[in-house]
């Protein structure tokens, strides 16, 4: 059966299989356009098609990896198996700035011969391999070994789900897009129509403000109001979080 992959993502796909090299997908959220939750099965659709097209799939998962979705990998709950994983970020708890990238054996083999076959994959950065930074993220997956911290995630997953629904009715918010504990507030001029402000408005910098006088730094991206909490985030911690927001918004909006 074959996953829910729009048509005509399925077209341009075959159409032009003989010129793609590879898919590049944020499993799950594409996190920087604005916190957008893909549709179920989306991403199992992209997948299949890659795999049925012989495209190689490589999954970027620096936003969505290490915990954030409420699994170790968005790829891996949603039982997809990439070519090429990028990850960085999580993989230290965001301490110091590593990143890897993982391959399948194919791939990784691809690159292995004699030096006269000139087949090496000739990379290197100035700090690759930092003893301090894979310190970090050696403690940083300890914390993931026994489950805990993922049962964990997913517990406040389905707290900022029920606090997130009470800010839905503001004529301000637009939609609301979550999953796991990362989350998108998108604010818009006009609920039923969804017009957005006009850029220079800066409506999602004026609720960030306002949230910083509240004691709470987020971050927009456009009129988007972006949630991606510490994983170790107390529930307690996580409901401030909210309401902080929540008022920050009805404050910009000069709502009661």
């Amino acid at each position: 059966m074959r996953h829910a992959l729009p048509r005509t993502v399925q077209r341009l796909a075959a159409e032009n299989a003989p010129q793609i090299a590879a898919v590049v997908i944020e499993p799950v959220v594409q996190a920087a356009a604005g916190m957008i939750v893909q549709p179920e099965g989306f991403f199992e659709g992209v997948a299949q098609t890659c795999r049925e097209l012989g495209l190689l799939l490589i999954a970027d998962e620096v936003a969505v990896g290490f915990g954030r979705t409420g699994d170790l990998f968005a790829s891996k709950g949603h039982s997809v198996a990439p070519d090429l994983l990028a990850l960085a970020k999580g993989i230290t708890g965001g301490y110091l700035p590593l990143s890897a990238t993982l391959a399948t054996e194919e791939i990784f083999s691809a690159f292995l011969g004699r030096p006269s076959e000139a087949k090496t994959l000739f990379h290197g950065h100035t700090y690759a391999g930092n003893p301090l930074a894979v310190a970090a993220a050696l403690a940083n997956l300890d914390l993931f070994a026994d489950g805990s911290l993922l049962a964990h995630v997913r517990s406040l997953a389905a707290d900022l789900a029920r606090m997130l629904d009470r800010m839905r009715g503001l004529p301000l918010v637009g939609d609301i897009r979550h999953v796991g504990l990362m989350a998108g507030i998108e604010l818009v001029k006009d609920k039923r129509s969804k017009e957005p402000f006009a850029v220079d408005r800066r409506i999602g910098f004026e609720v960030a403000m306002a949230a910083r006088r509240l004691g709470v730094f987020i971050r927009p991206l456009g009129d988007v109001i972006v949630l991606m909490p510490p994983l170790a985030i107390s529930a307690e911690e996580l409901r401030m979080l909210v309401e902080a927001v929540e008022e920050s918004i009805r404050e910009v909006g000069q709502l009661p």
